[in-house]
């Protein structure tokens, strides 16, 4: 090397950003999604995620029969084989994600949710790639996600076939139901 750094390789003004986080807002700069926070781990004592998860199970009640809604509770995601993500803008939050373990190595997508106000703006994509990517470094073999077949949720569905999520029978608990459509992805070379 000639001793002079590429200026994507330079510290930025104030230190260099967090690791993972230059390379997402690299990402979201390309993609002109503009920046909207950092993906950090749930905060159960924040009363704006109760509320959050309420409006989630809020816009499912329409779209389907009690025993098709299968988003889990504020309870069900503290527990120890969940990790929960949000996202913030400017202090509200407008994102969560969270994967739960099914077995060792398969994981199930749940709670993903973006603020209706955010929507179109990328947040679903990019809280969709960190779950996948963590899930990766963590050498999680499949991800599994169960939707609904409404077309409230055709947005998600094809985000989750942007993202190699292909159709494939039900899994772990599920029974077969006409209200969901299940999905997979296991990870490729060019996968996140």
């Amino acid at each position: 090397m000639d001793g002079h750094r590429r200026a994507r390789d330079r510290p930025r003004r104030g230190g260099r950003a967090p690791p993972g986080e230059a390379d997402q807002r690299r990402r979201d700069d390309r993609r002109g999604t503009g920046r909207v926070g950092v993906i950090t781990r749930a905060d159960f004592d924040d009363p704006a995620l109760a509320a959050f998860l309420a409006a989630h199970h809020a816009d499912m009640a329409p779209t389907a029969p009690p025993e098709s809604r299968h988003a889990l509770a504020l309870d069900e995601l503290r527990a120890p084989h969940v990790r929960l993500w949000t996202l913030h803008d400017d202090g509200a939050l407008v994102g969560t994600v969270a994967l739960a373990e099914l077995a060792p190595g398969h994981e199930e997508l749940k709670s993903m949710r973006t603020a209706p106000r955010v929507r179109g703006r990328g947040i679903g994509r990019r809280l969709l790639t960190f779950a996948l990517e963590d899930a990766r470094a963590r050498g999680v073999h499949r991800i599994s996600l169960e939707t609904g077949v409404q077309d409230f949720f055709a947005p998600a569905r094809a985000l989750y076939r942007a993202h190699g999520f292909v159709s494939c029978p039900p899994f772990g608990s599920y029974a077969d139901d006409p209200n969901s459509a299940y999905f997979t992805w296991v990870p490729g070379p060019t996968s996140p």
